[in-house]
């Protein structure tokens, strides 16, 4: 009689313990659930965090592209300027020569080119005019602005691109820049081995200025300004 009140007794208890294991499974299944939600909901907000900080990178670059690459492409692809046409002469200028004053280069190059002198020689050309008179066809000189005479204490009588005086020739010469060019070219044309010579030496050889140096500040601005003015025009 007592075995089969023990039997119940353990099938009691066993029940009890499977019973208890299953509330304590449903428990921490519960218990659980909140923090899926919440690691799910944590990777979403960090899927958009990441998808915007993407879009932000890829305008960002866009931006930069267009700031770097358009100007970029302009300065490859500059507008062609043509010699004979002062209307495609660059308003911003050639290192701060602009206007009037390349308008005057335009006609050394093109005298010179006529008579025969290559690159070389218009460099010399317009290094000359610049030092003389800015590049601007002016009708006085260095006795109306310094006061300066001939080595006789007679007044100088330059006039034009060329500053050249009197004994180069009529003062409508002098101030016609395209004859006042050829008057250049032809002295510096009978100067032995002027091609070999420092270009600032050679032009006061002709120039007969104080300074044989001088010209040589206007070197490296006729050199860019001949090249720019001397490429194809289309």
């Amino acid at each position: 009689m007592s075995a089969a009140p023990a039997s119940r007794a353990k099938r009691r208890r066993a029940t009890t313990k499977r019973a208890g294991r299953r509330k304590t499974t449903k428990s921490t299944g519960r218990r659980r659930r909140p923090g899926a939600r919440r690691q799910a909901a944590n990777r979403l907000r960090r899927r958009k965090i990441l998808q915007r900080v993407l879009l932000s990178a890829g305008a960002l670059a866009v931006v930069v592209c267009l700031f770097v690459l358009i100007p970029l492409g302009l300065a490859r692809d500059p507008a062609p300027i043509c010699i004979d046409d002062p209307q495609t002469f660059p308003e911003a200028g050639i290192e701060g020569w602009s206007g009037e004053q390349l308008e005057n280069a335009a006609t050394i190059i093109r005298t010179a080119g006529t008579l025969g002198f290559a690159r070389e020689g218009q460099i010399l050309g317009v290094m000359t005019a610049m030092g003389e008179s800015s590049l601007r066809n002016i009708d006085y000189g260095d006795w109306e602005t310094s006061g300066f005479t001939n080595p006789d204490g007679t007044r100088t009588t330059s006039i034009g691109l060329f500053q050249q005086q009197e004994w180069w020739g009529s003062a409508e010469q002098r101030m016609d820049p395209a004859t006042a060019t050829t008057l250049f070219f032809d002295r510096l044309g009978r100067l032995p081995d002027w091609q070999t010579m420092e270009p600032s030496h050679a032009i006061h050889r002709v120039q007969i200025n104080t300074d044989r140096d001088y010209y040589s500040r206007f070197q490296a601005d006729a050199t860019a300004v001949v090249d720019a003015m001397s490429g194809p025009c289309e």
